[in-house]
């Protein structure tokens, strides 16, 4: 008997013992930023820790990059400050002994078909994709794509004044993105959704925003061949459209639809735009590579430069390219063909590269600029 309660009081000593727990040093004060380091004065310091490197630079932005040398510190830490930048997103990365490296500890990235670099934010009050209002959403739903033969996922933007007028009918854009991108680069990379909250408190009208997949076969730019274009003009006009329009209260007419895209998607919008004038009556596209190409030929991708057809058809063909991109001299070109052609159409550009603030910029500015009566 003795030696049971014995027994007892061991077990009961270890199962307090295991129970044991404390919440000491739980609540502290947050531990100031490591890297990046955005001061109000629009400066930014990067810091990586690599002590056993022997040469670390900063490779920052789009387009034309800046790369600069970081300073080794005597604890191995290296660092750097540029600036001042102005408000914006930008991207940059790490060159380590030649080697490409993420910061590991900044959590923002762009990734599309890989992980390309991180991304740091410069506030500013001005930002067109800066969020100031509240009440939009953006649903990802998700469906089977009879083209491809695959599940895909397609990102709705729907604007606050959806919800706020249940009796209400909205126009569509379907919004593409750029080679090695994917469904939900418009809106992560590109912040569309702030883009167009504030582009419809400027005064362009509310509409419903679907960014589809414009990839088919995990290749970087697969969606440009003719080939793959029409698949993905199956998948939209068969699966996408027809699944929004028994989702959304949307308008179903050729006048409450646009089409618009960047770079690779900037192409399949022309192209599918062009080929279905009877589904859509504005189509943009914004540095294209496709029609950059003063040697192509459009016919090979059903395209007729039919310049009675399209002028009646579309309320807006809008091509766009930055002045600083190497698809610049292309898009000239191709301008001054439409309008020997007679076909009325926007040329708009910027001092930008192929990057996405021009992307952001461009998508304000079609935004604001169709489905007007």
């Amino acid at each position: 008997m003795r030696k049971m309660s014995l027994l007892i009081a061991l077990l009961a000593s270890l199962t307090l013992s295991a129970q044991t727990f404390s919440t000491s040093g739980w609540w502290k004060p947050a531990e100031p930023p490591f890297s990046p380091v955005v001061g109000a004065d629009g400066m930014i310091t990067f810091r990586l820790r690599a002590p056993k490197a022997r040469v670390v630079k900063l490779a920052f932005g789009e387009g034309k990059i800046l790369v600069q040398e970081m300073d080794q510190r005597p604890d191995g830490v290296w660092e750097t400050t540029i600036g001042p930048v102005d408000p914006g997103e930008y991207e940059y990365k790490f060159e380590v002994d030649g080697l490409k490296v993420l910061d590991y500890g900044n959590p923002s990235v762009k990734a599309g078909t890989e992980i390309y670099c991180n991304t740091v934010d410069v506030p500013g009050a001005d930002r067109i994709d800066q969020r100031r209002l509240t009440g939009s959403q953006v649903d990802v739903i998700s469906y089977r794509s009879s083209a491809l033969g695959t599940y895909r996922r397609v990102c709705v933007y729907v604007p606050a004044v959806y919800y706020d007028q249940p009796k209400r009918k909205f126009p569509v854009l379907y919004l593409r993105h750029g080679g090695g991108d994917h469904e939900r680069s418009w809106w992560e990379s590109a912040h569309a959704d702030a883009i167009l909250d504030n582009a419809i408190e400027a005064g362009a009208e509310p509409m419903l925003v679907v960014m589809t997949n414009g990839l088919t076969d995990g290749s970087w730019a697969g969606g440009s061949t003719p080939e793959g274009i029409d698949l993905l003009e199956c998948e939209l006009l068969e699966d996408v459209i027809p699944l929004v329009e028994k989702r959304y209260r949307v308008r179903k007419d050729r006048l409450s639809r646009a089409i618009a895209g960047l770079s690779m998607g900037g192409g399949q919008s022309f192209v599918i735009g062009l080929r279905n004038l009877d589904r859509f009556a504005w189509v943009g596209e914004f540095s294209s590579g496709l029609l950059s190409d003063t040697g192509l030929d459009l016919g090979t991708y059903g395209v007729s430069l039919d310049a009675a057809g399209i002028n009646q058809a579309l309320c807006l063909l809008w091509i766009s390219c930055g002045t600083e991109d190497e698809r610049w001299e292309g898009h000239c070109a191709f301008s001054a063909k439409l309008d020997s052609l007679g076909i009325r159409h926007t040329f708009d550009s910027a001092p930008y590269a192929h990057q996405w603030q021009f992307w952001r910029e461009q998508l304000y500015a079609f935004a604001s600029r169709i489905f007007k009566k």
